[in-house]
């Protein structure tokens, strides 16, 4: 499989976020990534439930909702309703983690789990058969453009040895930091979809960043 690119909304002028999502669409990008922060579980708020349904009426692409908030369990449904075609919620916001990754998938969306960078990926040991996507990231949640936390490559790889080992077929995700140079590297590494925000959105031309991001193959 070719690996995807889900541009971050959350690095878009919010004044223009029409327009924000009108390049997505005509882009290569392959889905669109939409950070839901509540201000508890990261010390920044995003996104509520109307600029979301505004996303949704204007994109074309899937919408790939991650929330960074506190018992995402209590807003599964009102997420799908406003347009989230895939939903991910934190490994450490979740005391039923199991129970809420079966009732996203219940709701009819795929189901994702994120790890923050001090989580180890073998926490995901009893659920990774259930999970559609693993969602590693690669800088501490809560605000665009910080570095890139080097540890990144060697989790993303130990989450390819697990996901190979119990035959799931989760999708590996990394957020944060993503950029042009090291793509390649994430890619050999065992990504499957990389966030970009600053990087796309912050760069003279997001259209053909994202298809730079496409058109880079895993290093050697």
């Amino acid at each position: 499989m070719n690996h995807l690119i889900a541009p971050s909304i959350l690095s878009a002028d919010f004044g223009q976020l029409d327009a924000a999502v009108e390049l997505i669409n005509r882009s290569q990008a392959d889905w669109i990534h939409v950070d839901v922060m509540d201000g508890l579980f990261v010390p920044n708020i995003s996104f509520g439930f109307p600029v979301l349904k505004s996303i949704q009426r204007k994109a074309t692409k899937p919408l790939d909702v991650h929330l960074m908030i506190v018992q995402p369990e209590r807003y599964l449904e009102d997420f799908k309703k406003h347009g989230a075609d895939m939903l991910t919620i934190h490994y450490e916001a979740c005391t039923h983690l199991h129970r809420s990754i079966h009732a996203i998938k219940e709701l009819g969306m795929k189901a994702g789990v994120s790890l923050n960078p001090h989580t180890p990926v073998s926490l995901l040991e009893n659920v990774i058969g259930d999970i559609d996507l693993v969602l590693i990231m690669s800088v501490n949640p809560g605000y665009g453009g910080q570095s890139f936390i080097q540890n990144s490559y060697q989790k993303i790889r130990e989450c390819k040895e697990l996901i190979l080992r119990k035959s799931s077929k989760a999708l590996i995700e990394v957020d944060g930091g993503v950029s042009l140079e090291n793509t390649p590297r994430l890619l050999a590494a065992g990504a499957d979809v990389l966030v970009a925000g600053n990087t796309v959105f912050g760069s003279a031309d997001p259209e053909e960043t994202i298809r730079k991001l496409k058109s880079l193959s895993p290093a050697h």
